[in-house]
């Protein structure tokens, strides 16, 4: 929001520098991004006049001038220009003068054989405007030797605010001067609307076509009729506005709706009236039809949209743009005013959908001041009459005004209790109100009204920030939180937030480099990776979102990672290997939010080594890349593994033979790992092989309380432990992790470790067995083991497997 400090005169009484103004606005929450003054790159040019101008004695086109520029013995400058005179005031510049126009910086020069020592400059030169056809040509009661900036007015800075979008109200200049003002650094120049009685009635009808439900899209819509106008160019003041904050001024009707939308934050639209065909409608645009609008280019309309229609079809974008059709010209002479209110979330979606971004859907997506709809028409009349003459209707208003009023039970106290702030009262009322709002009551409690302008102050925080952002956050004394020097410290972070950065530690360290993917992924992406067993209608769609192919919340972090993989792999990265911590969305709902860890492999980064060898001794990756991975994070974060189960299969969109599921009981499932279905890196355009992991970290069990009060086993045996192997039979469909638990039941005293060190199936194993085959290590502990007592041990393991399994010993 660009703004100059005489615009800005124009509705505050002040004599504070351009300095103290923008540190001013940043202090009380409009950060100043930049100041420009035009005076500045201007101030080495002087009025001058030209004392004697002749021919160039061996060129036909320049000139050679004698220049007075109020500094003593007169210049001379050999000029081009064909207005050069003896007599002119114009603009010289001496030499070490930077020269805008040109982007270069004057020196001495010899032109044709003639001394040249400065130049006399054109408009285009200095950048006030476009002409470049000759030297200025001033005045001639300009004072010589006077700065030509000061002269002509250009000390004007201007400044540039970042607005956030809560603020609508500061869109508008006369805004800004209300929190200056309320800062104590000038005073608000009140103005009264002179509301002008229409010498006729309006004789276009506006009609709002929508249903009871949908009459939010534009619930007022007033039109008022000057006629007999005369459109030109607006005067100089009005020209000089716009120009300084970078609009281009077009025409007196048009200039001043631009005015009104800056001045005032009341966006306005004008139509030529003889270019209407009957009465206006505004209604839902109807698929398919178009319009060229005001920037040249043609627009189709989907049914979401809300138009300004005539007999003849659509003239206007509600709220967006107008259309070139009905646009006011030069030859226009009755024209009509719009004033009118649009849904801001509506306006924002239209403007998305078109690419069209216009002045007045920046203001209208985030909320104009409904109070000054009929005001606004009024006010832009008045200029208008003032401007262009003619003779105004009587305003119509379609719709209504809506009612925004509403009380806010405020206790003075909320100022100290949330910001320690301690103010005086008189000072918090005299803030409160200098900002337009209505404070009725004494003592503790009143009762506070927001202006009409300011929709975001909802409730006593927001009126708690108002008061302090004013006073000033410098005021808040600042105080250290009390620490005892007998009390140990809690910790600062949650078990969640420690495990989040454990878990980027370790994966790190393993050789996963961390990627930051999208939240959002596109619809046939959350339905390929929503939870199994969940349906369509539980994904979590966004109501606005930026892109079409954005349009979901993610279930899972593998989407993005799996395409940053083959995104990386097209480039030529192909063993790649990466994860990410972050959040994933099952709904809308607090418990519906859970951190997740998640990593993928791809090509031959697996956990052995990563990249090609002249040995050929580096292998592609496969799930047990990925059981490391996650097994590896579940001890760093100190999760204790005697109950997870690893049960084969994981979801839909892992390979169900080569994948798994992480889970302690039934029903906690805390992740899963194995190689990517297929099915899934095709629907992703993802070529493998690539495997993953995820991990829940919500789900995974806290770390108990209090430490166990048994006794620790002994981590040393004196004795000698005792290997025996076992290759059991058992049916094909037997899981060897459950083959695992059996033989360590058997003795947990004695037995100190089970491992699977061969697996069979062929020749001398019938159809639908296989034999695997345990080394289990047996670890006495207060004697050395006795072969009766080592073979009781081993038939109580075969009797415990056949009892389970049906298992065999194979011969």
């Amino acid at each position: 929001m660009k703004f100059s400090i005489s615009w800005l005169k124009d509705h505050l009484d002040t004599t504070a520098s351009p300095a103290a103004i923008a540190e001013t606005l940043t202090r009380v929450g409009l950060e100043v991004e930049s100041i420009e003054n035009p005076a500045e790159k201007l101030k080495d040019f002087v009025v001058a006049r030209v004392i004697e101008a002749k021919q160039h004695p061996n060129a036909d086109r320049l000139r050679v001038c004698m220049v007075d520029t109020g500094s003593g013995d007169p210049v001379q400058v050999v000029c081009g220009a064909p207005n050069a005179r003896t007599g002119m005031i114009s603009v010289f510049s001496p030499p070490g003068t930077y020269i805008p126009g040109k982007k270069i910086t004057l020196g001495k020069g010899v032109i044709r054989g003639v001394e040249s020592n400065g130049m006399l400059c054109s408009a285009a030169e200095l950048e006030i405007s476009d002409d470049h056809d000759g030297i200025l040509d001033l005045p001639a009661d300009a004072p010589v030797g006077e700065r030509y900036a000061n002269w002509a007015g250009l000390d004007d800075a201007v400044i540039d605010v970042a607005v956030t979008p809560n603020r609508a109200d500061a869109l508008g200049i006369a805004g800004i001067a209300r929190d200056l003002a309320a800062t104590g650094i000038g005073d608000l120049k009140r103005r009264d609307t002179k509301w002008i009685k229409g010498s006729f009635p309006c004789p276009v009808r506006v009609t709002l076509d929508f249903d009871a439900h949908e009459k939010y899209l534009c619930p007022a819509f007033a039109l008022r009729l000057v006629r007999g106008v005369k459109n030109g160019p607006s005067p100089e003041w009005l020209q000089k506005r716009l120009k300084a904050i970078g609009l281009r001024p077009i025409s007196a009707l048009v200039d001043i709706t631009n005015f009104m939308t800056f001045d005032r934050n009341r966006p306005l639209h004008v139509f030529d009236a003889k270019k209407v065909h009957g009465n206006l409608v505004v209604r839902r645009a109807r698929k398919g039809e178009e319009l060229l609008a005001l920037d040249g280019k043609t627009y189709r309309f989907e049914d979401s949209m809300v138009v300004i229609a005539d007999d003849k079809g659509v003239e206007s974008i509600g709220g967006v743009m107008g259309g070139e059709g009905s646009g006011c010209d030069e030859n226009t002479t009755d024209v009509l005013i719009e004033s009118a209110l649009w849904d801001p979330l509506n306006i924002a979606r239209t403007g998305r959908a078109l690419g069209v971004n216009s002045d007045a859907r920046y203001r209208f997506e985030r909320g104009v001041d409904p109070g000054f709809c009929l005001p606004g028409i009024e006010v832009a009349t008045q200029l208008m009459l003032d401007l262009c003459g003619g003779e105004a209707s009587e305003t119509t208003l379609a719709g209504e005004i809506p009612d925004t009023d509403h009380i806010i039970d405020f206790p003075w106290s909320e100022v100290k209790r949330l910001t320690g702030l301690d103010l005086p009262r008189p000072e918090m009322k005299l803030i409160l109100e200098q900002l337009g709002f209505h404070v009725s009551g004494a003592g503790d409690r009143v009762k506070v009204m927001p202006p009409t302008w300011r929709a975001d102050a909802e409730g006593k925080a927001d009126l708690v920030e108002e008061i302090t952002r004013i006073a000033g956050l410098d005021r808040v004394e600042s105080r250290p939180l009390p620490r005892e020097e007998s009390t140990v410290v809690k910790p600062v972070l949650t078990l969640l937030q420690k495990r989040t950065r454990l878990a980027k530690r370790l994966l790190a360290t393993r050789g996963l480099v961390e990627a930051v993917t999208w939240s959002f992924i596109s619809e046939g992406e959350a339905k390929l990776f929503r939870p199994d067993g969940a349906n369509t209608a539980a994904l979590l769609k966004l109501a606005n979102p930026i892109a079409s192919d954005l349009s979901d919340m993610r279930p899972s972090l593998l989407p993005g990672l799996l395409k940053a993989a083959q995104r990386n792999a097209d480039r030529g990265f192909g063993d790649v290997a990466l994860f990410e911590v972050g959040q994933v969305f099952a709904n809308d709902a607090p418990e519906g939010q859970t951190i997740v860890a998640s990593g993928v492999r791809r090509g031959l980064s697996s956990t052995r080594g990563a990249g090609r060898h002249w040995d050929g001794g580096a292998q592609p990756v496969d799930l047990f890349d990925a059981k490391a991975d996650v097994m590896a994070l579940l001890e760093t974060l100190g999760v204790a593994t005697g109950g997870l189960q690893v049960a084969q299969g994981g979801p839909s969109y892992f390979h169900p033979g080569r994948s798994a599921t992480l889970r302690f009981g039934p029903k906690n499932i805390v992740g899963a790992f194995g190689e990517l279905h297929p099915r899934t890196l095709a629907e992703l355009d993802v070529k493998g092989p690539i495997v993953a992991f995820e991990l829940t970290l919500d789900a995974l069990p806290p770390p108990k309380a209090k430490p166990t009060k048994a006794k620790p086993k002994i981590a040393l045996s004196e004795f000698q432990p005792v290997q025996r192997d076992f290759a059991f039979v058992v049916d094909r469909a037997a899981a060897a992790a459950d083959l695992i638990r059996t033989a360590q039941a058997a003795d947990r005293t004695l037995i100190d470790d089970v491992a699977i060190f061969d697996v069979y199936e062929g020749p001398g194993v019938e159809a639908g067995k296989k034999s695997i085959a345990l080394s289990i290590i047996l670890q006495p502990r207060e004697k050395t083991l006795t072969d009766a007592e080592i073979d009781a041990i081993g038939a109580k393991i075969v009797a415990e497997m056949g009892k389970r399994f049906g298992a065999t010993l194979r011969g």
